[in-house]
């Protein structure tokens, strides 16, 4: 509830009396969202792991509460485009976007001009899903540990040659950030996609690869990839034999591919508030649960002050990767 402190009697009667009407009716409003149709903007195609997810936790909320909600697939420039027409939407609750790693953390930095300041633009709803990616060999790789991996980056710096979907994605970026942890020097060879990089790594033309869970587990299950490590902090449930990379040696290495409810800058904090905990309380059903974790993601949970925390660690964390990197984009 907002408070209002006044400063000595210089406020007459009739004002007084508008401000706090002004504010009863503020409070009504809030409590009466939403009394239409609320859009989220997905910033990638359909069918994608972006897409997926934000659907799946509409319809959760929609069990839960009857609203009534209307994806929108504006995807384009890494997620940029989608992004841009939520931070320029009326900041009224009833447009939203699903924001991620890329289009939040990684870009602001990696493109040199961006449609909008994703420090400032949005006001962060709600943390929806986290997903790790895996570091990945081909099975007939001499490579069982990724201490073995390092040891062969040392022995012959830059032979090895390190796949990703492309420039600038999560998968290049954990790899840059990992080969600094490591003290290794190894080729990136980007492709335009997650399918063409795993082709080339089961057929042997690349050594390793930070790969989305998607991509690669039906080939580790059928015993065509290697799984050598997990890059977030726990391991994921799909693949629970697979260490972490913190587990294998390098301490304190975390990265994930996250997902973030975000609203337009100045939407009302009652209206915030009130759409967090619809998504907390999707978040924690174990059918929303099961889903994720099928898929190789986990749920996130915390307020929109924690939301707002995370991203500002991530932000300078991606952007400080990007920097160290020389990262460009195609």
């Amino acid at each position: 509830m907002t408070q209002f402190l006044i400063r000595g009697a210089a406020f007459t009667l009739i004002a007084a009396a508008s401000a706090g009407m002004t504010a009863i009716a503020a409070q009504a409003a809030d409590a009466a969202f939403p009394t239409q149709p609320i859009k989220l903007i997905v910033p990638f195609p359909p069918g994608g792991g972006t897409d997926i997810v934000s659907r799946l936790i509409l319809e959760k909320v929609r069990e839960d509460t009857g609203w009534t909600f209307v994806p929108d697939n504006k995807a384009g420039a890494g997620g940029n485009i989608g992004l841009d027409a939520v931070a320029k939407s009326k900041a009224d609750g009833y447009t939203l976007g699903m924001g991620q790693t890329a289009n939040l953390a990684i870009n602001p930095t990696l493109y040199p001009r961006m449609p909008y300041d994703a420090a400032k633009a949005f006001t962060p709803v709600a943390l929806v899903a986290g997903q790790p990616v895996v570091l990945v060999v081909s099975s007939s790789s001499s490579f069982k540990t990724v201490a073995d991996l390092v040891a062969a980056a040392k022995a012959k710096p830059g032979t090895l040659t390190m796949a990703s979907a492309g420039n600038g994605t999560v998968g290049h970026l954990t790899g840059e950030l990992f080969s600094k942890q490591a003290a290794i020097q190894v080729t990136h060879i980007p492709y335009k996609g997650a399918g063409p990089a795993a082709t080339d790594l089961l057929g042997g033309q690349v050594d390793y690869y930070f790969a989305t869970p998607q991509t690669v587990v039906p080939f580790i299950k059928a015993g065509r990839l290697r799984a050598l490590a997990i890059s977030s902090a726990a391991r994921l449930p799909v693949l629970p034999d697979v260490p972490t990379v913190a587990e294998s040696g390098f301490k304190g290495f975390d990265t994930s591919d996250w997902k973030m409810i975000v609203a337009p800058a100045g939407t009302p904090a009652a209206v915030v508030t009130r759409m967090n905990a619809q998504v907390q309380k999707a978040l924690s059903k174990a059918a929303t649960i099961g889903q994720l974790q099928s898929e190789g993601s986990v749920p996130m949970a915390g307020t929109p002050q924690q939301a707002a925390q995370f991203l500002a660690r991530e932000q300078k964390r991606w952007g400080d990767v990007v920097r160290s990197g020389n990262v460009k984009v195609d």
